[in-house]
C-alpha cells in the first residue's frame, strides 16, 4: 500500500481544513487508518483512527474539532479539521495498519496562523 497525504496548508486560527490520504494497493478497505501528527519539537502522536467497520478514536484533546472518515470506494481518508488553533500547526501524517502490515504517507504540513 502507498498513501499519498494532501490538502495541507496556511490556515489562520479558527479556520478549517480538510486532508485527504489517496491509497494505491489493494485491500483498503480491511486495514485501520489514523492520522498522526508531528509538531515542530514534538513526539509524534495520534489524532485519529478509524477500523474497517467505521469505528473511530481521536485523541482527546481534539474530540469534536476533527472528524476522521473513509471512503472505501475511492480508497481515500479524510480528516476533516475545524477551529483549528496554532498548536495544531505541524506535519500530519496517514497510516495503515493490518497484523504486522504497517505503511506511511509523507505527510502533509499544517501551519496555523494566530
Amino acid at each position: 500500500v502507498q498513501l499519498q497525504a494532501s490538502g495541507g496548508g496556511l490556515v489562520q486560527a479558527g479556520g478549517s481544513l480538510r486532508l485527504s490520504c489517496a491509497a494505491s494497493g489493494s485491500g483498503f478497505s480491511s486495514y485501520v487508518m489514523a492520522w498522526y501528527r508531528r509538531a515542530p519539537g514534538k513526539q509524534r502522536e495520534l489524532v485519529a483512527r478509524i477500523t474497517p467497520g467505521g469505528s473511530t478514536n481521536y485523541a482527546d484533546s481534539l474530540k469534536g474539532r476533527f472528524t476522521i472518515s473513509r471512503d472505501n470506494r475511492k480508497k481515500t481518508l479524510y480528516l476533516q479539521m475545524n477551529s483549528l488553533k496554532p498548536e495544531d500547526t505541524a506535519v500530519y501524517y496517514c497510516n495503515s495498519a493490518r497484523g504486522i502490515l504497517d505503511y506511511w504517507g509523507q505527510g502533509t504540513q499544517v501551519t496555523v496562523s494566530s
